[in-house]
C-alpha cells in the first residue's frame, strides 16, 4: 500500500475523534448553560415567595374599587381581601377540611415537592384515553401560586416560573402552611373566597368546626363552582360531595360508618346559602365583573391590589330593569326573571338582573343560569340559512315531520297542532313553526348552526344535535343579548380589546396611581355580512308586528325585532329583542327546578310572548326614553330575485338533484348561491340495509323488501363458528337501484357440521354423531334410554376432524 494512502487512512480516525470531542464539549456547555438558567430562575423567583403569604398580602393591600359606568360612577364594590375572604391561621381550619381538599385535588400532596411528575403523566394518560381534558396535572402548591401570583399573563414562561416557584415554596414553607394558604385563596362559589367565608356562606359557622359532610361539600366545589353549586345544581353537588367522601374512605381518613352517616345528611337549603353583610348595588353584575378580573389578573392582584375598574353598567337602566320585572312578576312564590341589556353599537352591558334577591342567592341567572332557549335560538338557524343563500321566500310544509337520522328518526310537531300547511320560511319565522325549522336545520346542518351561534357570541358548549335548531342546547341571557346585538349592528360582534371574546362589562382598568392597566375598548368582529344581518332583522321584525311577539310592540311605534322562545311543557320562556340602540334578553322561569308554568299567566301557560315580552316592553320604553335615543329605522334589507333549485339532503349535506333522487325539495336560492355538488342518485334508488349478523333467511327477507337481490360467496368457516350467518356484505351501505345485487359473505364448513342431538335418546345421539365422524363425551355411564339435554358445541356450527362433542343427559322417568 502506498505511504500516502496509509497517512490518509490514519487521518480519518483522528478527524472523527476531534469531532466527537467537539460534540462532547458543546453538550457539556449546553448542560451547564441549562443548569445555570434553571439556577438563575430558581434564585430569581425565590425572592418572590414572601409575597405569596395571604396574611402578608392582606397587610400590604391597597383597596381597589369597581365603579359603575357614567353618569353615576358609583362604587359598586371595594376590592380588598377582607371583603371577599377572611384570612385564618391553620388552627382555625378544621383538619377534616384539609383532608378532604387533599383527597379530591391532590392525593399525593404530602409526597411530591411542589411539582408532581407522576400526577402530570397520569393526567396526560387520562386525557389521551378519553380524547379530551378530563384531569389536570397541577398540584395544590402550583394552584396556590397561580391564585396568588401577581402577574396574570398566560404563557409558557409563566408556567415554568410557577413550577419553579412551587418547587422553591416547598423548600421554605411547610406543607400545612401551603395548604392553609391555598384554602384562604380559592373560590368556593356564591361569592365566597377563602375557606372561612365559604363556611359562613354555606353553613353560617366558622371553618374551625366543619363536619365531614360539610368539608366534603366544600372540597368538591372549587373544581367547577358553577357545576357543583348546591343552589342550582343540587344533584351534581350531592354526587360530587359523595365522591369526595368515598375518596376519604379509600385513603383511610373516615370509617364506613362515618361515610354512611355523611351520605344521608342533606345539603344546605338554597335559601340559607348567601353572603353575610351588606352588598352594593348591582350585586350580580359586580360578581360577574369580579370573575372576569380574577380570570385575567388572579385573585392576589384583584383583591387588595389597588385596581380601579370602570364598568359599563348604567344604574338608572339597571333600576328600570328591576322595575319592569317587579311590575309583572310580583308573586314571591311564582316564577323569577333574568334580564340583560346591551348597547349593540359599543357592546356595553348596561343592565343585569340575575335573580329576585342577591342577598338570598348569589347564583346569577343571567350568567350561570343556562337554560334551553327554545325558539329564541331559531334566529341562528335562520342566519345560517341566509348565509348559505336560502331565500326566505322558500316554501316548506308545516306539519308533523319525520326526519331520518341514521338508525333513528326525529319526530317533530308544532305546539297544539298549530300546523299552517305550505308556508314560506318568512312566515315560519313569524309564527315560530317548529316543523319548518326542523327541516331547515337538517338542510343547513346542525354543525353549521352551532358555528354561526359561536361566531355571534354564544360561548356555552353547543353539541351538533339536530334539536339545536329548536333550542335544545342550554345558553344564558347574557350571551343571547350579546349575540342578538350583531343582528342590529350590521353583523358585527363586539369584543373587548383587553378581555377578548367576552361581553363588555369592563370599560377600563387602572392602577392605584391612575395609570392604565387595560383599556377594554370595543373591537368589531364581522360575524355576518351587513346584507345578511339586515335581512335577518327584517324577518325578526315580523315576529313583533304580527307574530308571537306582538306584546313587545313599543308605544311610540319604533321598529323592534326579536324572537320569542318557549320550551317543552312551558318550563322556560324567553324574549330577546332589539332596536338599533338597545338589545335586551329576558328569561322567565323557576330558578331551582324545571317546573312547568301552566297557569301563571292569567290562568294560562307562560310562553315567550307573555311575561317575557311584557317585561321587555316595560323595560325598553323607560330605558330608551332615559337614554334619549330617538326612534330610528333598521338598515333596509334588499332581497334580490331568487332561483329555484331542486335539492336533496344526502351524506350530511345538501346536494343538487340529478333527476333520480327520491323526494327532492324545491328551494329558492339567492343569485349565485346554493349547493355546488350534484347528488349521485340512482334510478329507482333504494337504501342498502345492514344485514351483517343476520341469518341467511333474515337477510334474504330484508333485501327482498327493498327490493334487492342477494348473491352469495363463501369463505372457510372457523371451528365452532355458527353457519348460515352473514359475515360481511358488499356494498356495506349506501344506495343501489332496485333489484341490484348485494354480495353476502357466508361461512362454509370444510369438515362437516355439528348435528343437533339435544332431545334424542343417548343411543341415537351416539349413532348420529358417529355418522358425522364425531366423538362424544359424557359424565358417568348413562343408559341408552337416557335423553340428551345439552351439547357443546351447539348444532349448526363448523366441525373439525375427530371433534369431541360434550353431552349432558338425564334418565327417562319410568312409566
Amino acid at each position: 500500500m502506498p505511504r500516502s494512502a496509509l497517512k490518509e487512512a490514519s487521518a480519518k480516525p483522528r478527524r472523527r475523534i476531534r469531532k466527537l470531542r467537539l460534540l462532547g464539549l458543546l453538550l457539556i456547555l449546553f448542560l451547564l448553560g441549562l443548569m445555570a438558567f434553571f439556577l438563575g430562575l430558581v434564585t430569581a423567583v425565590a425572592g418572590e415567595i414572601p409575597s405569596l403569604d395571604p396574611a402578608r398580602l392582606q397587610k400590604q393591600e391597597a383597596d381597589g374599587y369597581i365603579y359603575a359606568g357614567v353618569p353615576s360612577r358609583r362604587v359598586l364594590a371595594v376590592l380588598r381581601g377582607s371583603q371577599s375572604r377572611i384570612i385564618v391561621p391553620s388552627d382555625q381550619v378544621d383538619p377534616r377540611m384539609k383532608q378532604a381538599i387533599v383527597a379530591v385535588e391532590d392525593k399525593r400532596f404530602y409526597e411530591h415537592r411542589g411539582v408532581d411528575l407522576h400526577g402530570i403523566m397520569r393526567a396526560v394518560w387520562q386525557d389521551v384515553r378519553n380524547e379530551k381534558v378530563v384531569e389536570g396535572g397541577s398540584t395544590i402548591t402550583q394552584q396556590f401560586v397561580k391564585n396568588t401570583y401577581l402577574h396574570g399573563q398566560r404563557s409558557i414562561g409563566r408556567k415554568l416560573k410557577e413550577a419553579a416557584l412551587a418547587w422553591q415554596l416547598e423548600q421554605r414553607w411547610s406543607k400545612d402552611k401551603i395548604l392553609t394558604g391555598y384554602l384562604n385563596t380559592i373560590y368556593f362559589g356564591n361569592g365566597a373566597y377563602g375557606i372561612e367565608q365559604a363556611a359562613i356562606t354555606y353553613f353560617h359557622h366558622k371553618a374551625k368546626t366543619l363536619s365531614w359532610t360539610e368539608a366534603a361539600l366544600l372540597a368538591g366545589i372549587p373544581a367547577d363552582p358553577n357545576l357543583y353549586d348546591p343552589v342550582t345544581n343540587p344533584k351534581a353537588a350531592h354526587e360530587r360531595r359523595d365522591l369526595v367522601l368515598h375518596l376519604l374512605l379509600d385513603q383511610g381518613d373516615i370509617t364506613r360508618a362515618e361515610l354512611r352517616r355523611a351520605e344521608h345528611t342533606p345539603l344546605p337549603r338554597p335559601a340559607d346559602i348567601h353572603l353575610s353583610g351588606k352588598q352594593g348595588p348591582a350585586g350580580y353584575f359586580t360578581d360577574y365583573v369580579k370573575q372576569q378580573l380574577i380570570d385575567r389578573y388572579g385573585s392576589g392582584r384583584v383583591f387588595g391590589g389597588g385596581l380601579r375598574v370602570q364598568t359599563t353598567i348604567d344604574l338608572h337602566v339597571q333600576h328600570f330593569a328591576r322595575l319592569a320585572i317587579s311590575k309583572w312578576l310580583g308573586d314571591p312564590h311564582g316564577p323569577s326573571a333574568a334580564l340583560v341589556a346591551v348597547d349593540p353599537r359599543t357592546g356595553k352591558v348596561l343592565a343585569m338582573i340575575g335573580g329576585n334577591s342577591y342577598h338570598k342567592s348569589q347564583f346569577n341567572l343571567a350568567v350561570q343560569g343556562e337554560r334551553q332557549p327554545g325558539s329564541s335560538f331559531k334566529p341562528f338557524v335562520l342566519a345560517t340559512a341566509l348565509k348559505q343563500g336560502i331565500s326566505p321566500s322558500s316554501d316548506f310544509e308545516s306539519g308533523p315531520v319525520q326526519i331520518p337520522l341514521g338508525d333513528k328518526v326525529w319526530y317533530v310537531h308544532n305546539y297544539e297542532g298549530s300546523d299552517l300547511g305550505r308556508i314560506s320560511l318568512a312566515t315560519a319565522t313569524e309564527f315560530s313553526d317548529n316543523t319548518v325549522y326542523a327541516q331547515l336545520t337538517q338542510l343547513v346542518g346542525p354543525g353549521a348552526v352551532a358555528r354561526t351561534a359561536r361566531q355571534l357570541g354564544i360561548t356555552s358548549p353547543l353539541k351538533s344535535y339536530f334539536a339545536i335548531g329548536l333550542g335544545a342546547e342550554a345558553v344564558n341571557p347574557l350571551e343571547m343579548a350579546r349575540a342578538f346585538s350583531a343582528f342590529g349592528n350590521g353583523g358585527h360582534r363586539i369584543d373587548g380589546a383587553a378581555f377578548g371574546n367576552h361581553p363588555r362589562a369592563i370599560a377600563v382598568v387602572r392602577s392605584q396611581n391612575g395609570q392604565p392597566v387595560d383599556d377594554n375598548t370595543p373591537v368589531r368582529r364581522q360575524a355576518l355580512s351587513a346584507d345578511t344581518a339586515a335581512l335577518e332583522t327584517s324577518l325578526l321584525q315580523s315576529v313583533v308586528t304580527g307574530g308571537t311577539g306582538k306584546r313587545a310592540q313599543l308605544s311610540d311605534g319604533r321598529p323592534v325585532a326579536g324572537k320569542t322562545g318557549t320550551t317543552e311543557n312551558y318550563g322556560d320562556a324567553w324574549f330577546v329583542g332589539y332596536t338599533p340602540q338597545l338589545v335586551a334578553a329576558v328569561w322567565v322561569g323557576y330558578p331551582n327546578t324545571l317546573r312547568p308554568m301552566l297557569t301563571e299567566f292569567q290562568g294560562g301557560p307562560v310562553a315567550g310572548g307573555t311575561f317575557p315580552a311584557l317585561i321587555w316592553k316595560s323595560f325598553m320604553e323607560k330605558a330608551l326614553a332615559y337614554l334619549h335615543d330617538e326612534p330610528a329605522d333598521f338598515p333596509s334589507a334588499s332581497v334580490p330575485y331568487s332561483v329555484s333549485k331542486l335539492v336533496v339532503y344526502r351524506h350530511g349535506q345538501v346536494e343538487l338533484d340529478n333527476g333520480n333522487c327520491p323526494g327532492p325539495k324545491q328551494l329558492l336560492y339567492l343569485p349565485g348561491r346554493g349547493p355546488a355538488r350534484t347528488a349521485d342518485c340512482k334510478v329507482n334508488e333504494v337504501d342498502v340495509p345492514d344485514v351483517v349478523g343476520d341469518t341467511v333467511e333474515e337477510a334474504n327477507a330484508r333485501l327482498a323488501s327493498m327490493p334487492l337481490r342477494p348473491e352469495y360467496v363463501y369463505e372457510p368457516a372457523k371451528p365452532r363458528q355458527h353457519l348460515g350467518i352473514v359475515l360481511r356484505q358488499y356494498p356495506a351501505k349506501g344506495t343501489l337501484s332496485s333489484y341490484q345485487k348485494v354480495t353476502l359473505v357466508l361461512p362454509k364448513a370444510l369438515h362437516g357440521v355439528v348435528p343437533k342431538v339435544v332431545g334424542l335418546r343417548f343411543a341415537r345421539a351416539k349413532a348420529r354423531l358417529a355418522r358425522f365422524h364425531l366423538k362424544w363425551e359424557v359424565d358417568g355411564s348413562p343408559p341408552a334410554s337416557a335423553v340428551v339435554t345439552w351439547q357443546s358445541p351447539r348444532w349448526r356450527t363448523a366441525a373439525t376432524r375427530r371433534m369431541v362433542v360434550r353431552l349432558a343427559v338425564r334418565k327417562r322417568r319410568a312409566g
